[in-house]
């Protein structure tokens, strides 16, 4: 029988808590997103993550250390070699990524936009790191003029193509995505997703619009979702965690808008019945203050989850576990618009519990994976040690 009937696992997207040890070969050395946040706020107010045992973990200004948390605390270390979203996730729910996917500061290599061009009959305008929003305002006019497609990235390992709906066909658009998809498949380029990004509008008032596409990877091998899906147990995917896996072992997906409807929809998953693992990522803190380096946006985003717990906690039962964890670094006062590598914080919590204490440092992300496969008693991850037997 397992120990818990549902899972509940909230990845606060890019929240770091002090480099990794190997920080150095990343250049992320001093990185520490949450406590550089907490510095720029003049001090985080959490109330309900401090009352879990957040400022256990480290020192974070304005959040205590208090003497009779409600929760296990600790933080775990990233074992792949990668500090991206899709590596720090698949690793989070059982796999070790010893081949990193390809990010591109500069630009893709001539070679890949060459082949791009040919195969889609389409000139590439763009080709750069760049704001979604902003990349439409600098080239959306040329597009329009001339047909050319926009293609740009960011510091995750993502390839976007941009086009006007009424330019472009979506079926096109969709189609131009494929040839990108199987062009960067090979270790050479190695890109984790492709996404077509459709707009709408004139010059000067460019919107994208919902019909966005993403084309991930796969998996490299068999996660946790695998196994306790092919159980026949309810993996409920919230967010952009359906984009991250390709949809591999989920049993029924949420899309979301931003943070505050990840909770409404995770608050709503909480009211209904089901036996296996809710599975919800927040992404605004990467993608709207960690990667644009904005510290005060991200502190206020921070305490605005936090104010949510108010309602998740009271719905929590002693069946439930609830995990709460990060992906990745993103240190918003750290030069540059990339990820950094960072231990993560672990938070672990069931109504259940009776004694807490702080869990021996996870050398591997795929501990979650591990703890929720031996919890459910499917077959483990290649990758991971389960803290099942230490939850007491």
């Amino acid at each position: 029988m397992s120990k818990f009937k549902r899972i509940h696992v909230i990845v606060m997207d890019s929240v770091g808590i002090g480099e990794a040890p190997d920080a150095n070969v990343f250049g992320d050395v001093g990185s520490h997103t949450i406590g550089h946040i907490a510095e720029k706020m003049n001090g985080l107010h959490m109330p309900q993550m401090e009352q879990l045992g957040l400022g256990n973990i480290d020192d974070i200004q304005g959040i205590k250390h208090v003497a009779a948390p409600t929760a296990y605390f600790g933080k775990m270390q990233e074992a792949s070699v990668g500090k991206d979203t899709m590596t720090g996730h698949w690793e989070i729910m059982g796999l070790n990524i010893d081949t990193p996917f390809k990010v591109y500061p500069n630009g893709f290599p001539d070679e890949l936009i060459s082949q791009l061009e040919e195969k889609t009959g389409r000139k590439v305008i763009g080709n750069k790191p760049a704001s979604g929003t902003e990349i439409l305002d600098e080239l959306g006019e040329e597009h329009m003029k001339t047909g050319a497609i926009i293609v740009y990235t960011s510091a995750d390992p993502v390839l976007q193509i941009a086009a006007h709906e009424e330019i472009i066909p979506l079926e096109e658009l969709y189609r131009i995505c494929e040839i990108a998809r199987e062009l960067t498949l090979s270790e050479e380029f190695l890109v984790g997703r492709i996404i077509a990004r459709p707009f709408i509008g004139e010059p000067g008032k460019f919107a994208r619009t919902s019909n966005r596409h993403d084309y991930a990877l796969k998996p490299f091998g068999r996660t946790a979702m695998n196994e306790l899906s092919d159980a026949g147990l309810d993996v409920i995917a919230i967010g952009k965690i359906n984009d991250i896996y390709n949809g591999e072992g989920i049993t029924s997906t949420e899309r979301t808008k931003d943070n505050m409807d990840g909770m409404d929809k995770f608050i709503a998953t909480l009211d209904k019945d089901f036996t296996g693992i809710s599975f919800l990522n927040l992404v605004d803190f990467d993608a709207l203050f960690g990667h644009r380096r904005d510290p005060l946006g991200y502190g206020k985003a921070l305490e605005e989850f936090d104010v949510r717990l108010n309602e998740v906690l009271p719905k929590l039962t002693e069946e439930d576990l609830l995990i709460i964890t990060a992906d990745h670094g993103n240190d918003p006062t750290m030069p540059g618009t990339d990820h950094t590598r960072e231990y993560v914080p672990l938070i672990v919590y069931s109504p259940q519990f009776k004694e807490v204490k702080e869990l021996p440092l996870r050398n591997t992300f795929a501990d979650i994976g591990a703890t929720i496969s031996e919890n459910f008693g499917v077959k483990k991850p290649q990758f991971g040690e389960s803290f099942l037997s230490l939850l007491k």
